[in-house]
């Protein structure tokens, strides 16, 4: 199994945000991060999943993903992401994410676990660490979905 621990922080909601990933299978691991200028919490924790996801290359072998977002957790396992996409995601916030999302969902039917943030689960915590110093990087790019919604 795949496992993708996954978190994401912004700064003033909307501030400088960062996301974190930390990929597993067969003993190796690989940490990947990423900051903006402007976004919020929500596509942080979003973004990191689909990072995730979107550097697998073989579908035959399960994905678990563990992540401290209610928001992303909920959204796929109570089925609530579904609707919003048979209503056009009517008056719903990152349209342009949960779109990357849901052929990456298809693909690679990830089950997914929540737990609790800043509990001490260490991957969890590597996770945040990696979105908080992405979040506070120099010259961070523009998170182009956020700032067409927000402008």
């Amino acid at each position: 199994m795949i496992h993708i621990y996954t978190d994401g922080s912004a700064r003033g909601n909307p501030g400088p945000g960062g996301f974190g990933t930390i990929l597993q299978y067969k003993g190796h691991e690989k940490e990947l991060s990423g900051g903006f200028r402007r976004t919020t919490n929500n596509r942080m924790e979003l973004l990191a999943v689909i990072v995730g996801l979107e550097l697998l290359k073989r579908e035959d072998i399960p994905v678990r993903v563990i992540s401290d977002s209610k928001y992303v957790v909920d959204a796929v396992t109570k089925g609530w992401l579904w609707n919003w996409q048979k209503k056009g995601f009517k008056d719903k916030k990152n349209i342009d994410l949960w779109k990357r999302y849901i052929p990456l969902h298809l693909r690679y039917k990830p089950t997914f676990e929540w737990v609790k943030g800043h509990a001490g689960h260490p991957l969890n915590e590597r996770c945040d660490q990696l979105a908080v110093e992405a979040a506070l990087g120099q010259n961070l790019p523009a998170d182009r979905g956020y700032e067409a919604e927000n402008p």
